[in-house]
Order: structure tokens, then sequence, then C-alpha cells
């Protein structure tokens, strides 16, 4: 797959006219690209200058590529990205940012977002100060971006308006402009975030000026950054502000080519000095508060308990902190339960949702004392919880996914597929794992897994099941995906490289495709205390992996990387491949069809 072709942008100034102009050259000489990414100031500083972004926003002038921009500041701003948010096609998550029009999309606050199979970071916005409110960052959007770079996937590109502190440091400046090293235009913030996201390349503005420093190796890490600044678009000293380049998706690169360094590679200007004292790192006592997310002080009080300490953020978002004992926020399990019984991720985490009404989730926190004495007899007496997406008698079901259901085991096609027939094996009660099970349970979910390799196998391909059993109960779900024939053989190297890369490696069960025999041999190592994620591979391998609290481990490893395999990296996050329901209602009558001969239940 040919790596995609992106050009950079600084300042706009709403100099939009100038700009396309611009893009129109380059993209005639060496294009097409497939994408621009704008970072500064975007929108006009004089009110006069905002006709020419209104023209465009007016369908009076298109936009030749698609755009995106994080400075969301300036004359104009405030009202035109208000109006932006009310259009109808902006409710919801919107992976690929606001509309603004068409082929013009803002990145609002933080994030981190697949496009064209590349892995980008961004953070809108500047520093906040007075004279710095609307358009400015906030420590919400701080904490996201830190806990994402806990995540072992590598970083394309980070999008920054502000340079970071000190970046010419450990560089050759000697022919490069005074305001490289002038700080005016520079972030310490922002600095500790690049140091700690580490990413391949890192893109910023504000400064007025064009630098590109030498790459750097970065500490912990394998692999170079390259730092670009760019200056404004129509500087009067003429100074580059577009920049092409076209790098490979770090996703589908081998480890030889991640880890290669140009011999003018220098040292991070962001590591500590050897001999001077031990730099503030993230985690330290008294920087660390991107751990915690929301104060349970209150909550507290009312029980007779007069502690302030607030909850850790990984602890809450992935049940896990690798912190372990060290970490000065709390490991506090009622903050875990908040997002267990269906409160927003995004609430918890960010402090605002912005699906909008789309969110099916809840938007407060839940009384967990009344919660939990009547969840568990709701437990014991339904077996489901109301908030759960896969319990077949709960409200927010996706009925219209489901392909055909059994005595304690229903199929479906899975929201968000990473293929087409990627489908779903899930318990019709609410279960955290089916190792538990008695026999003649266990027995239906063969005579499901029969019938898929069966179905697919009529297609000429094979079939890769995986799932990630959590301690933490939720609803477990066996994850079905076809794999081609000529890939079959190299599944096995996939999961193994991928889990040598995390830092671990699989226990191998080898039942020479009897399934039933290696999940006997897979359930006595099972420990409801534990989290365990296992992979049952065409050939009757069983690779499993049981998972330490302190350990870090992606709740998407196995679509992750199959993923990769398949060649379709961009689709690791399933929130990037939502149908409408409408194409899920197709998708699910077409398989459905195909499937009626080898349904298990008819």
């Amino acid at each position: 797959m040919a790596s995609p072709r992106i050009l950079l942008c600084g300042d706009v100034f709403g100099r939009i006219n100038q700009l396309f102009k611009r893009v129109s050259t380059v993209s005639k000489s060496t294009g097409p690209f497939d994408a621009l990414f704008c970072v500064g100031q975007f929108f006009p500083e004089e009110e006069e200058n905002l006709n020419e972004l209104m023209d465009y926003i007016e369908g009076k002038s298109q936009i030749p590529i698609p755009t995106y921009f994080i400075g969301d500041y300036g004359v104009g701003a405030a009202k035109l990205l208000s109006i932006a948010s009310t259009h109808l096609e902006n409710r919801g998550f919107k992976i690929d940012g606001l509309k603004i029009c068409n082929n013009l999309y803002c990145l609002k606050g933080s994030g981190k977002v697949t496009l064209h199979g590349l892995s980008i970071a961004y953070l809108s916005g500047k520093h906040p100060s007075e004279t710095q409110k609307f358009g400015a960052y906030s420590q919400d959007d701080i904490d996201a971006l830190r806990a994402w770079a806990e995540e072992p996937r590598i970083v394309d590109l980070f999008l920054t308006n502000e340079w970071p502190s000190n970046v010419s440091k450990r560089a050759d400046v000697s022919d490069a402009p005074a305001e490289v090293t002038d700080p005016a235009g520079s972030d310490p913030t922002i600095s500790e975030l690049v140091a700690e996201i580490k990413p391949r390349y890192h893109i910023a503005g504000t400064k007025g000026v064009y630098y590109a420093r030498e790459p750097y190796s970065n500490t912990e890490s394998s692999h170079v950054t390259r730092f670009l600044g760019l200056a404004p678009v129509g500087n009067k000293d003429k100074q580059k502000f577009i920049h092409a380049i076209s790098p490979t998706p770090a996703s589908t690169m081998s480890s030889t080519e991640i880890c290669m360094k140009p011999a003018n590679t220098t040292l991070s200007p962001y590591a500590v000095e050897a001999g001077t004292t031990q730099a503030k790192r993230p985690n330290s006592i008294d920087s660390d508060t991107q751990f915690w997310r929301y104060d349970v002080s209150q909550k507290r009080q009312r029980q007779g308990n007069g502690k302030t300490e607030k909850l850790c953020f990984k602890f809450l978002s992935s049940g896990s902190c690798l912190q372990g004992e060290k970490c000065n926020f709390q490991h506090d399990m009622d903050g875990r339960e908040q997002f267990m019984r269906g409160v927003c991720f995004d609430f918890l985490t960010k402090g605002k949702c912005e699906r909008g009404p789309d969110c099916s989730f809840k938007h407060n926190l839940v009384d967990l004392t009344e919660n939990i004495s009547h969840g568990k007899q709701r437990s014991e007496k339904t077996g489901r919880s109301k908030e759960c997406w896969f319990c077949l008698s709960s409200p927010n079901v996706e009925s219209h996914l489901i392909l055909c259901i059994g005595e304690n085991f229903y199929c479906a096609l899975a929201k968000g597929p990473l293929i087409e027939d990627h489908a779903l094996i899930i318990p019709i009660e609410h279960s955290g794992n089916v190792f538990e099970v008695e026999s003649e349970v266990e027995l239906e979910l063969e005579r499901f897994k029969k019938a898929l390799k069966m179905y697919f196998k009529n297609q000429g391909k094979e079939v890769v099941f995986f799932e990630w059993v959590s301690k933490h109960n939720s609803h477990t779900n066996i994850q079905a995906i076809p794999i081609p024939l000529p890939k079959a053989s190299v599944v096995r190297g996939f999961f193994c490289l991928a889990a040598k890369k995390l830092g671990f490696e699989f226990l191998e069960i080898n039942s020479t495709k009897n399934y039933s025999e290696g999940r006997k041999s897979l359930k006595t190592q099972f420990n409801k205390d534990v989290s365990i994620f296992y992979v049952e591979l065409p050939d009757g391998t069983i690779l499993s992996h049981s998972v330490e609290d302190n350990e870090k481990f992606l709740v998407q490893f196995g679509r992750e990387v199959l993923a990769g395999l398949l060649n379709v990296p961009d689709k690791a996050d399933w929130k990037s491949c939502k149908l409408s329901k409408e194409e899920e209602m197709k998708m699910t009558e077409a398989f459905k069809k195909r499937f009626e001969i080898f349904d298990p239940t008819r």
C-alpha cells in the first residue's frame, strides 16, 4: 500500500486564497496529495480579512483537498465554530474533526486519530492565559494526551500550534534565524508532551519562522523524531510555509525500519543532562496530575471518609496503572465501577462528551451504594445489565446485527467491523467469561465455532477466534475474523511479533485442531483474579497471555494485530469503521442468507 502524501502548513491568518493557490501549484508539480494539515492560527487577525474564508464556507469557492486545522482562534473563530457544531453532520462523535464546510475540518481539543493509515495526535488551541481564553487548550486536553502517550503504538504525526521550549537545544542552529532560539512562541507544556508521546514527526507554527531541526533520538524508544516549524502563509521574508512529506505509517513498518537513524541524528533536546538534578517527570509527586480525572472527596465525606484524594485516570480507563503502588492517586474501584456501569468514558476522562444526544451512555455519576445493592439482586434474577451493549435482554443491544440465537449464546455481526463478515459469539446472559460454564453450554459454543469455520471454509478462508477476558466482569465476546488462505500460515508469527513488541511471550497450547481439548487446557490456566487474552489460530494452536494489574496491555490488541496482517491498519479502531444502521441491516441480511445452511440453531 502506497504511503500517504501529506501537506503541512503554518499559520494561515485567514489568507485562504494564497494558501490554496500554493497548494494547487505544489499539487501540479509533485502531487496529488491526500490531506493538508494546518498548525498555528488559522483564522484572520482582523475582521475585514474574514471574507476570504467566508467565500469557502458559503460555497462560493471550493477547497481542493481535505484540510484539517488546530488553530481554533482568531477573528470569527468562536462564532463560526459554534455555528458548525450545531450542524446535523457534526452531531455525535466525529473522529475526522468538526466539519466546517466541504473539505475543511477543525480538530478540537486534543485527540489521537487514524487518517490515511497514519496515527495522528494533536493539541488544538494555545497555552491558556489572560488574553488567550477562547482557543486555549485545557488541562483535560493535556491529561488525555498523556494517557494516550502510554499506549505502545507509535504516533506518526503530532500537531501543535506552539513550539516546544528548547527544541533547538543540542541542534546545529548556526544558519537558523534568531527567532529559533527566542523563547517567544514556545510552550514548556508542549516540550513535556512531545517527550512523552515521542512522535515520528512534530509539526508546529506560531513563531513566524521556518525551521527543520535535525532528527533526534528519544529516551526509552528506538525511533527518531523530526521537528518542523513552519512560517505563516504570505510572510514578508518569504520563508517556507508549506511542506510535503510522505511517511510510511509506523503500523506497517518493520522493527528494522522503525529503528533506522540518520547520520545527523542528535540527542533529545528534552533529555536530562548527565550530572544535573533529575527533571521532574510527569509521574513525580509534584507533576503527575494527569493521572486523576475527578474528585470523589464529597462522596467519601458522605460515607464518613474525610480523604480528598483524586482518582487515577489510567486505572479508571484501563483497570491498571503502570505506576502501581508508586502512583499518588487512588486506584479506586468505585471509579472503575462508574465506567463499568455505563457512565460515558469521555465524561469520566475529559469531563465532557462530544457525542451529544447520540451518546447512549450516562453523563452523570451513578449512586453506587444504591446501584450495587440493587445490582446484585438484578444480576441474580435476570443476569443482565441495563447499560450493557451485549446482554440480549438489554434495551441497548444492537438487535439488528443479530444473526442467530441459541440456548446460551447468540451470534452477531461486529459493530464497526474490521472486514466484511467480522462476527461475534456472545453469551446471552451477562457473563465475564465462559471458562466456568457447564460442559453442555461449552458444547453449544463449539457448535457456533464449527458453523463459522465451515461457513468461511466454503468461501476459501480460515477463521481466527480471539477473546479478551477482563477480571472486571465486562460482557465477554468471542470475535471471529476470516483470514484469506494465503495469510493463514503467518497469523501466529504476527501475534508473536506483536507480543514481543509489548514485552511478553505467549503461552502456546497445541491442540491439533481440536478446539475442545485446547479450551480444556486453557481453562486450567484461568484465574478469575487475572485478565486473560487468547487467540485460537487456524492450525488449532491457542496462544494465551495472563495480564497482570500493573502490565500495559491493549484491550484492542487482537484487532490491531489482525488489522496489520490484513493491510487495513486504519481500521484498527472500531470507531473509525462505524456504518449507518441501514448499512448494518443490509450487511446482516446478506450474511444471514449466506450463513443459512451452516446456522447451528436451525
